[in-house]
């Protein structure tokens, strides 16, 4: 569940970079910053998806260029993750084709190396900002999610009682049964609702997914 940034607690910054004087200098530059937290270090892009994964930062400040996996391929699988996490991309030179990848990719800020300490602050309240904005959005949706598969699952229990196979109880099945953590009885009434209407194909299909669900 996502955490919207609150002025109470700081931000939580993730550092990646090849170079140890670089990540030395921007991490005592970031301790100089009031509601800042370095909560990761790493040295190159496979490193930071794996403390990422693990620390769930606010902020990520990545290096372009490192060994393993490059800065924009680390946040591409850091947003698969943690699509919540902001992202200042860190380079020895403005290059028009990379910082294009970057925006596209949902990167906040590109900061040109060396950068000021100055620079770095504003940096990082803008991204701060941005990610506020991106887990309010997120927070909606789930929130819609949520609301929705309550739904169906009220319509399921009566549809069950009624002992409906027609149309109507097909869709609101298979609906459910799209969620990732859909229950089992849902999925068995589903699998007999296809046995009554001769949805064979269908029925095969939903076997493979409950014979996964029963291997976890």
């Amino acid at each position: 569940m996502t955490q919207p940034i609150s002025q109470k607690r700081k931000s939580r910054v993730l550092i990646a970079d090849d170079v140890q004087e670089t990540r030395r200098n921007t991490r005592l530059m970031l301790a100089t910053i009031d509601d800042v937290e370095v909560v990761a270090i790493a040295a190159n892009g496979l490193q930071a998806v794996q403390l990422a994964k693990e620390h769930h930062p606010d902020i990520v400040l990545l290096d372009i260029n490192m060994p393993e996996m490059d800065g924009l391929t680390a946040f591409r699988n850091i947003v698969q993750i943690h699509p919540d996490t902001g992202c200042i991309i860190i380079s020895a030179e403005k290059d028009t084709m990379t910082l294009r990848t970057a925006i596209s990719l949902g990167v906040q800020e590109y900061l040109i190396k060396p950068f000021t300490i100055d620079e770095l602050e504003v940096a990082i309240a803008r991204v701060n900002d941005k990610v506020a904005e991106t887990r309010k959005k997120l927070a909606q949706v789930n929130d819609l999610k949520k609301k929705k598969e309550d739904y169906l699952k009220q319509l399921a229990t009566e549809y069950s009682k009624a002992r409906r196979t027609d149309e109507k109880a097909m869709e609101v099945f298979e609906q459910l049964a799209d969620y990732p953590n859909c229950e089992p009885r849902w999925l068995q009434t589903l699998a007999m609702i296809y046995v009554v209407r001769r949805e064979w194909s269908r029925l095969k299909i939903l076997s493979t997914k409950l014979e996964q669900q029963m291997k976890k």
